[in-house]
């Protein structure tokens, strides 16, 4: 039996917005990974970086779990470890740096790590698990198991999927990924989460409590901005039985009045989430949820059963108002299909928010007019802002990867710097992204406004919206796109 210590390096406080947002899940991935660990036999023991103070505080808790072998795997569900934002990438740095120095074995798994192995590596890293990795991981698991003293060059020998300097071969990322692997399944080890802690911030910032769960992993479509460092096109489904038998024992174990299904898309077919419902209604396992989910899934059936389901809310990623830029994307919908989802689940009373992704290559001001103009019309109940980031392993930063200088990683989430070239600069997107954000708050404050105040306020948008556009379509003109500029 081995004494391994599970982590990740994602600290809430390191990102400044999504820290005043106060909405912290669980590392969901890295806690399955304990739990197939436990049922190998070994005595497992987080350190949730979500919570903590800081670096320092995994130091500490290093030196009291003592630990044979230190796996840092990142949560996979948590969409900004694909990102890696520079803070967070420092925290994994300095973490591999003090396991190694502890005398532990250190492996280290995640988007990030996939990617970009070589600064892990150098911290003190015996290897980085390219993808899921946890094939890799069972069978490294395995042998140090048997041999505690085992030398890291026999240690890391014949190991498909690693990345490290005693590997036999240099791995890379397979350019679809790999499925998703059959040995994480079960309860994950909630046991390790000081929930109440989560509860505590949840219901202080918020008034109530959300935990996270998944119905599958991986995501078919091939959006090409889209980063599949994990599972690349793959998908796997699990069974809607299985599903409903976790929610109804999160309802009674923690009891939340909200879970946040970490799909990358969820439900995906009617039969189903109506199975899904119909056992859930058994089981008395209803919470209500949110989820993910393409615009053009969204047929009337499915908006039913996600009702019948318990959906409250469904995010779409909308993109761009401007079909152009879909269309460059490869996202394979229509802005129509925006418009009709928007339709169809708002009837059924299920919350929509729109993701909008601003700067995209070749994307000019009629575009982005398309997307306000989608905003103002759609009239979403929510909106999430970004502009582009090219992440690496995808068509699009193929595309710009000449443009890409000396910063690699976003400081934060609300960092929003262009990486590469873009028809406007960081601060005319941050601006736009501003006005798209208030524009929304108005709509749905209208009612409770008045008529007057409503209007007043309605002007003073207009009057900021027309001022930025006119800057942009100087910067147009300064460029020399003057037709473009006049265009618009």
């Amino acid at each position: 039996m081995l004494r391994i210590q599970l982590a990740h390096s994602y600290f809430l406080r390191f990102d400044q917005k999504q820290w005043e947002r106060g909405k912290p899940y669980p590392p969901l991935a890295t806690i399955q990974v304990a739990a197939m660990l436990r049922r190998m036999g070994h005595e497992v023991t987080l350190f949730d970086a979500m919570l903590a103070e800081g670096v320092d505080a995994y130091a500490d808790t290093l030196r009291d779990a003592r630990p044979d072998l230190v796996v840092l795997y990142e949560d996979n569900f948590n969409f900004l470890t694909k990102m890696c934002l520079g803070r967070m990438h420092e925290a994994a740095c300095r973490m591999v740096s003090e396991a190694s120095g502890s005398g532990a074995r250190v492996l280290v798994a995640g988007s990030d790590a996939s990617d970009r192995p070589g600064l892990l590596l150098e911290a003190g890293a015996d290897a980085v698990l390219i993808g899921e990795g946890i094939a890799a991981l069972c069978e490294l698991v395995g042998r140090l198991d048997r041999e505690q003293d085992i030398d890291v060059p026999r240690w890391m020998s014949g190991i498909g999927g690693v990345a490290s300097p005693h590997a036999d071969t240099v791995a890379t990322r397979p350019p679809n990924g790999m499925p998703p692997a059959p040995q994480l399944s079960g309860e994950a080890a909630w046991d390790l989460v000081d929930i109440e802690r989560y509860r505590r911030l949840w219901e202080e910032r918020h008034g109530y409590f959300s935990m996270n769960m998944v119905a599958s992993r991986g995501c078919p479509f091939r959006c090409n901005w889209c980063a599949k460092p994990i599972w690349g096109n793959h998908y796997r489904q699990r069974s809607a039985r299985d599903v409903a038998e976790e929610m109804a024992m999160l309802k009674r174990r923690f009891r939340p009045d909200h879970i946040w299904m970490a799909d990358d898309i969820f439900g995906f077919r009617v039969d189903w989430l109506d199975e899904f419902a119909e056992r859930l209604g058994e089981l008395d396992g209803m919470v209500p949820f949110s989820i993910q989910i393409r615009a053009n899934m969204i047929s009337e059936a499915m908006a039913a059963a996600l009702e019948r389901a318990g959906c409250v809310e469904a995010w779409i990623g909308a993109e761009s108002g401007s079909q152009r830029i879909l269309d460059a994307m490869a996202k394979d919908t229509d802005v129509e299909h925006v418009y009709s989802a928007r339709s169809r689940l708002g009837a059924h009373g299920i919350r929509v928010g729109f993701f909008i992704q601003l700067g995209y290559l070749g994307e000019q001001l009629e575009d982005l007019l398309a997307t306000r103009e989608l905003v103002a019309n759609a009239a979403p109940d929510e909106i999430g802002v970004s502009v582009s980031y090219p992440l690496p392993g995808t068509r699009f930063y193929e595309q710009v990867k000449a443009q890409l200088g000396a910063k690699t990683h976003w400081d934060d989430s609300g960092d929003l710097a262009m990486m590469f070239r873009g028809a406007y600069d960081s601060g005319f997107y941050r601006s736009f992204r501003d006005l798209l954000h208030r524009q929304v708050e108005l709509m749905q404050s209208e009612q409770g406004l008045g008529p007057r105040v409503y209007g007043e306020a309605c002007a003073r948008l207009e009057a900021r919206w027309q001022a930025l556009l006119a800057s942009g379509r100087d910067h147009l003109r300064e460029l020399g796109h003057v037709a473009a500029a006049e265009d618009c």
